[in-house]
Parts: C-alpha cells; sequence; structure tokens
C-alpha cells in the first residue's frame, strides 16, 4: 500500500514530536547497548549515552515540543536512574567506579532547564546549558582520562589541565554557536560566551557525587541568561 504524504498529516503534530524524539533517544540507547556488549569500555559507553542523548534538547528546541513533554520524561529519566541505582536497569552507565549520582542530576537538570526556559520563550538558554554539559563535560572527561598527565584536585577530586581546557574550549564553542546564532555577532556577545565557558570549567572541576551535572548546565544557563538580558537589553 503507498504512503502519502497526506497520510502523515493526518498524525496529531504532538505525536509526531514525542516520536521523533523517542527514536533519536532509542538509536543512542541501542548503540551504546550494543558498545556495551561488545566491548569493556564502560567510560566509552557512558559518554555515548551523555553526549547522545544530550542532543536531543536541539530537536525538542527545532521541533517546538511542550515544555510538558520535557519534564514529563525528565521526571520519568529520573524515576528510572533512581532505580537504576539498586537495580541492573542500566548496566554500564552507571558503572563509573566511583559513588555519584551524576546521572540523576543529568536526568532533572533537562526538566528545570526545559520548565525555566521553555516558559520564558527562550529554549536557546536551555539548549545552551544541556549542550555545554553533554559535550564539554563529556568530552572533557574523555581527553582527560586519555591524555590527562597534568592534575591538580578539587576537595578530593582528581582533574587534569588537559581536561579543563577541553571543557573551556567546548563551552565556549557552544556558547557562542548558540548566542550568535539567536542574538547575533557582537563583542558582547563573544565575552558573554567565554565568561560562561571560565564558569562552566569551574563548576565542572567540583563535581564530587557527580553533582557538575547539575550545577554545569544550570550554572551555565543562567549565567548566559541574566548577562544576555544585561547587556543586549
Amino acid at each position: 500500500m503507498l504512503i502519502t504524504f497526506s497520510d502523515f498529516t493526518s498524525i496529531p503534530v504532538l505525536w509526531l514530536q514525542i516520536v521523533i524524539a523517542a527514536i533519536w533517544v532509542l538509536l543512542i540507547l541501542l548503540i551504546a547497548s550494543v558498545v556495551n556488549r561488545f566491548a569493556d569500555k564502560p567510560e566509552i559507553v557512558r559518554k555515548i549515552v551523555h553526549i547522545g542523548t544530550g542532543n536531543v534538547i536541539l530537536i525538542a528546541w527545532w521541533l517546538d515540543i511542550p515544555a510538558s513533554v520535557g519534564i514529563t520524561a525528565s521526571i520519568l529519566a529520573s524515576g528510572i536512574t533512581l532505580l537504576s541505582y539498586r537495580l541492573p536497569i542500566l548496566p554500564g552507565i552507571n558503572s563509573v567506579g566511583r559513588q555519584s549520582l551524576g546521572t540523576f542530576f543529568y536526568s532533572v537538570s533537562f526538566g528545570i532547564l526545559v520548565a525555566w526556559f521553555w516558559y520564558l520563550q527562550q529554549p536557546q538558554y536551555a539548549a545552551l546549558g544541556i549542550l555545554i554539559m553533554t559535550w564539554g563535560d563529556g568530552l572533557a572527561a574523555l581527553i582527560g582520562k586519555r591524555f590527562g598527565t597534568h592534575k591538580y584536585k578539587v576537595f578530593g577530586t582528581e582533574k587534569s589541565w588537559e581536561g579543563s581546557l577541553t571543557m573551556m574550549l567546548v563551552s565556549y564553542l557552544v556558547s557562542s554557536l548558540i548566542l550568535v546564532g539567536t542574538q547575533g555577532n557582537s563583542w558582547q556577545t563573544w565575552t558573554i560566551s567565554l565568561i560562561v565557558a571560565v564558569i562552566a570549567t569551574a563548576l565542572e572541576a567540583v563535581s564530587f557525587l557527580g553533582i557538575d551535572n547539575l550545577t554545569v548546565p544550570l550554572g551555565s544557563a543562567a549565567l548566559a541568561f541574566f548577562l544576555s538580558q544585561l547587556v543586549l537589553n
């Protein structure tokens, strides 16, 4: 039977948006599951999920998915991650080799940012915070573990200058792309991006119990928003 475009228009827009976002998340989880099954690299599995699922914020932004959907998804994901600390629901994702609530904080940050910035009709700041967490924090951990030879400690947590530099550069790139794209090319925008990158890097350095998965996205988004309101309006 031939499927035409008119068949798709009969599907409620909201459900189509949800299906697109869900397909992306399931694809990332499938890739992570395959890697976890055939390769003994739990850190790589975690970063695939960490970075991959974070990009769903772009889908939510571009498709203008209602805040209620993002908040509901955040609540469900938070509940599942809490259970996963007791039950083997997410093998390979929570196995960080240390005590951490990072996966839970990761889910919570989504809901808070969507609730906050969708309400203000400023979704770009939610995207900025989430993508700094996913790409900046994710790549910083990978680079730090692979090339981090210059170590330092913050509240007993060991970091590397190589990882922190990666965090700063990626955070600056993410901030610049989003802010320049939504606010225009100006020295104020570039300066805000630099300040956000520095603060995000400092917040990432303080990461006991995985709290950086909450402080980095919330702090970055809030700082970018308030500085933009102060300077550009």
